[in-house]
């Protein structure tokens, strides 16, 4: 079966084929075509790395939605150890589009939380093509609580395009669901580590997501709403996605460059499809490093620090930040006097 290409792939798919006929040809005649096929991988190379290092951001937002980009348990397989899932919300149902449960990495317990989108026809009709119900963001809180109560820290996979909007979805109160959990996530008393894998698309991304440390592979995409919402309100057309793309400033170089994420986690040219190997390797680096990094902080400075960096969060249109490094220092300081003087009244003080 022939691979799915995006526009920007098609000259690098030239070159593939050529390399595919080259070697067909070789069978077929006994001939040895090894230094002409070394000449093509040489110009394959080159061109994916001119290609790559000239992506607008829509093209960013393709890749992440690629349908050949590892999904959420695709890199559940290869990252976790004895995966043990978390079924339901107590409430409702239970919610495919949300994976959940207790799983260790090189040892190391936590909980998992992820949104899974499928690979086949059938697991996205099942998954509601990562769409979460509100029964989804509950299970999801569910799961945070419980490692809470076991003193685990959570790792969220965000890949989605949005929160479920349909009738149900919203008789069911999908709104308050992602709300609570934006309360809750605030003062978790465990760390919180959200990463985008694919799309991030508003509140659907963000009810997993507000937690110590937010991060993104590097053709992942976080937004408010997707390039085709964006345009269809402000040009009235679709055809304006890229444009709109462009303006929502929803990559992972561009939202690092606002602070709004902490890291950027590195994918192979290509994207992630082409070696998710490399991509599970650089995710297991990341997650390690940065549990290592919040385990060690006690948990008032943990709490603090988590109230700190959503205050700050503040920009002109320009992307400047409207506050200055004084002024953001002083935000820290009145979230730590705040949150001591909460303990001292829940304390009964």
């Amino acid at each position: 079966m022939e691979k799915f290409t995006l526009p920007f792939e098609e000259p690098i798919r030239e070159i593939e084929k050529q390399i595919a006929a080259l070697r067909a040809e070789a069978v077929e005649k006994g001939i040895d075509p090894e230094e002409d096929i070394r000449h093509l991988e040489e110009k394959r190379k080159r061109t994916i790395e001119e290609i790559f290092a000239n992506l607008s951001a829509w093209d960013k937002v393709r890749l992440a939605r690629h349908p050949a980009r590892p999904t959420c348990v695709d890199y559940m397989n290869a990252l976790l150890e004895d995966f043990v899932e978390i079924h339901g919300d107590r409430r409702f149902g239970d919610d495919k589009a949300i994976v959940t449960g207790f799983a260790t990495i090189d040892g190391r317990k936590l909980v998992f939380i992820g949104q899974q989108k499928g690979r086949t026809t059938k697991e996205k009709l099942v998954c509601n093509f990562g769409m979460p119900h509100p029964e989804g963001y509950r299970k999801a809180m569910r799961a945070m609580r419980l490692a809470e109560k076991f003193h685990l820290p959570v790792v969220a996979f965000i890949d989605t395009m949005g929160a479920y909007p349909g009738i149900g979805s919203e008789e069911r109160g999908v709104a308050e669901a992602i709300a609570v959990n934006l309360m809750e996530m605030a003062r978790l008393r465990t760390p919180l580590i959200g990463i985008v894998i694919g799309e991030g698309g508003s509140g659907g991304a963000l009810g997993l997501g507000a937690g110590d440390r937010l991060m993104m592979l590097e053709y992942a995409y976080y937004s408010v709403i997707s390039p085709e919402g964006c345009a269809a309100i402000l040009w009235r057309s679709g055809d304006q996605a890229p444009k709109a793309a462009e303006a929502l400033k929803l990559t992972a170089a561009d939202l690092k460059k606002l602070g709004m994420i902490d890291r950027v986690i590195p994918e192979p040219l290509g994207g992630a499809h082409t070696n998710p190997e490399a991509v599970v390797a650089a995710l297991k680096k990341a997650i390690e490093e940065t549990l290592a990094e919040l385990e060690g902080l006690p948990l008032p400075q943990l709490l603090d620090g988590r109230y700190a960096k959503y205050r700050k969060l503040v920009y002109c249109t320009d992307g400047r930040s409207v506050v200055t490094p004084a002024e953001l220092e002083a935000v820290a300081a009145r979230s730590a006097e705040q949150r001591a003087a909460l303990r001292e009244r829940a304390a009964g003080k």
